[in-house]
């Protein structure tokens, strides 16, 4: 891995490798790739169940995490069920009920909301089910343990990186529009705290001008592109877009092209998609930053199969749930802020492959780039 990719701390590292070693006998027991009875009846230990949120916020949820974890869990020999609720509430909480009555004894969520998330928790706690909360903290949800990015951080990164984006274009005085995500998201609340603690000292100081502030319910890009054309209408000199992550960025963009700005107008964005990618590589979007899920799934893939194995295992820190007030025991990774020479990285990582990213008109730029 290049040097200047993030990883692991050196606990949570050791945590991860330490357990995955536990159970790696190497049998595919996986519920949710067809596994035989026979393949099944090999696992040495519970069943895990994880429901994902959608594949419409955000291509990693299918594209990566799923992969990753089905790597993990299929090299500890360890039974499970892999669902995505595609934005459904409902939907969510009878994939839970479900899971819980075919045997989980470990269930790790990524929540729509809170309360559909603690709901579902309290029921899997009632039944003796161990739970995580992946990537999204429930807030007073209770979970035995958080696994994610450090959040307030990636919106550090996202603040620093448009300040950066808007430095070297020479921008004075810069009106500001923040798109920010969902409002039941407490990710998107974290991300945002970290942004607007870069941008209220611009603001402040007067050398930035804040702009239309809105959120964008459930991540939806069609409803960010509708928010931020409205944005543009009611002030046409906005000179700096901070969107929360790629998906929103690139809804931005799209209304930026129509009114011949794209390219003039820097946009944050997160999650290093190919997308969000392409479009730093075409000029269009100033930065994003990348969360190497990889990490991420390992490490509550760890924690995970230690818990169907009956084990305790450890975190590396806690994080204080705002509702409740308790300290959830959490392993938080580093993310990476990247821009357009550092693209190179996100693929040397193995993240996104060059065959994808750098396709007809994005070859030269790749080449420009740097990337191998």
């Amino acid at each position: 891995m290049r040097k200047g990719i993030l990883s692991l701390t050196a606990a949570a590292a050791a945590m991860t490798l330490g357990l995955a070693a536990c159970g790696s006998d190497g049998a595919d027991t996986s519920a949710s790739s067809g596994a035989s009875p026979a393949e099944s009846s090999a696992a040495v230990a519970g069943k895990v169940g994880v429901i994902l949120p959608d594949s419409k916020s955000s291509a990693r949820w299918e594209t990566a995490d799923r992969k990753y974890l089905e790597e993990a869990f299929k090299a500890a020999g360890v039974a499970y069920d892999i669902q995505n609720a595609q934005g459904d509430k409902t939907q969510f909480q009878t994939i839970a009920d479900q899971m819980i009555t075919n045997g989980a004894t470990v269930l790790m969520i990524v929540n729509l909301d809170s309360g559909t998330g603690k709901a579902v928790l309290d029921k899997a706690k009632a039944q003796g089910v161990a739970t995580i909360d992946y990537d999204r903290l429930t807030l007073n949800g209770g979970a035995s343990y958080y696994v994610s990015f450090d959040n307030t951080k990636v919106g550090t990164l996202q603040g620093e990186g448009l300040v950066k984006c808007l430095s070297d274009k020479q921008a004075k005085k810069p009106i500001i529009a923040e798109l920010n995500g969902s409002p039941t998201d407490n990710n998107a609340t974290l991300f945002k705290n970290g942004y607007d603690g870069v941008l209220k000292a611009k603001y402040d100081s007067g050398d930035y001008v804040k702009g239309p502030d809105q959120s964008v319910p459930d991540w939806d890009n069609a409803q960010a592109g509708t928010i931020f054309e409205q944005m543009l209408t009611e002030q046409p000199k906005i000179a700096g877009v901070l969107a929360a992550n790629d998906g929103l960025g690139n809804a931005a963009i799209s209304v930026l092209k129509k009114n011949s700005l794209n390219g003039k107008v820097p946009v944050t964005g997160q999650d290093a998609t190919v997308q969000g990618l392409q479009n730093i590589l075409a000029g269009d979007q100033c930065m994003t930053v990348y969360k190497a899920i990889k990490k991420e799934a390992d490490a509550a893939s760890a924690l995970a199969i230690g818990l169907a194995k009956g084990e305790k295992p450890a975190a590396t820190g806690t994080v204080k749930d705002t509702e409740s007030g308790a300290d959830v025991p959490a392993v938080l990774l580093d993310p990476q802020p990247i821009f357009f020479d550092s693209v190179k990285d996100v693929v040397a990582d193995g993240f996104v492959t060059k065959d994808e990213l750098c396709t007809g008109e994005f070859a030269d730029k790749c080449t420009e780039a740097g990337i191998q």
